[in-house]
């Protein structure tokens, strides 16, 4: 398995990353959990050493089953997480709303865009509990928050990294403006992006901006939102959760 750099923090993790949203069941039909450990066990054995995942795949459960995957295994393992999608406060930006089964505006469950430095802080902690461990490698935010300066969110991940609850910083669906408003309140190592081979839209500026500045790229769909997968033609599927079942199962540094 090749390796690579993330960025200015120097980790080396796998360019195939096991990622882990459909693992935490909350719009995918169920899940079992058991399955998901060998899944994520049998990834490591292959060489996989990078996992990502979010407290907002299925309300912590995600996060939950990562830890119990890799416990005794932790210095196998790179984990990345993110904070910034919160559904148990109604705070910053209402991004969606979603029941069990789907997204929909009739969905119990609120989720909003939220980076303010308590509520990070409060994120970290609660996926330190939930992954069961020390800490976390890769810190990200999930989206943007439009409540919350930059600047002060970057602040408070920079308190997190200083007293080693996290190791490395990102962010995920960023613009270029954005990202500099990171790199200009501290170092970031890594930009997570929607990227394939049909939907290549990064590699105009942003991947050019990835390397200028030495950030990892992530490589969010990396299969399309299945379009590059014929297994969502298999018709026992419901349309949308077959275009967005491997929407988030291999991401890749670049």
């Amino acid at each position: 398995m090749q390796d690579h750099t993330l960025g200015p923090s120097g980790l080396r993790a796998s360019r195939i990353a096991f990622g882990a949203w459909a693992i935490g069941g909350w719009n995918w039909g169920g899940q079992d959990d058991a399955e998901s450990i060998r899944a994520i066990q049998s990834a490591l054995d292959a060489g996989v050493n990078f996992i990502d995942t979010a407290p907002v795949y299925g309300f912590g459960r995600s996060e939950e089953v990562v830890g119990r995957a890799i416990a005794g295994r932790r210095d196998d393992v790179l984990i990345a997480t993110k904070v910034g999608m919160r559904w148990d406060i109604a705070r910053g930006k209402l991004f969606f709303r979603s029941s069990e089964e789907e997204i929909t505006p009739e969905g119990e469950k609120a989720v909003h865009v939220y980076c303010h430095p308590d509520s990070v802080r409060q994120e970290v902690e609660a996926s330190l509990r939930r992954l069961k461990v020390d800490a976390i490698d890769l810190i990200q935010t999930h989206w943007q928050d439009e409540t919350t300066p930059i600047a002060d969110t970057m602040a408070e991940l920079l308190r997190l990294r200083e007293q080693g609850k996290v190791k490395a910083i990102g962010a995920c669906n960023a613009s270029l403006a954005q990202l500099d408003e990171y790199r200009a309140a501290g170092r970031l190592d890594a930009n997570q992006e929607r990227y394939s081979l049909l939907d290549r839209a990064a590699e105009t500026e942003r991947l050019p901006y990835c390397r200028r500045h030495g950030l990892a790229f992530l490589a969010y769909s990396p299969l399309a939102v299945r379009r590059m997968d014929s297994y969502s033609r298999r018709p026992s599927i419901p349309s949308w959760r077959a275009m967005w079942t491997r929407c988030w199962s291999i991401s890749a540094t670049a």
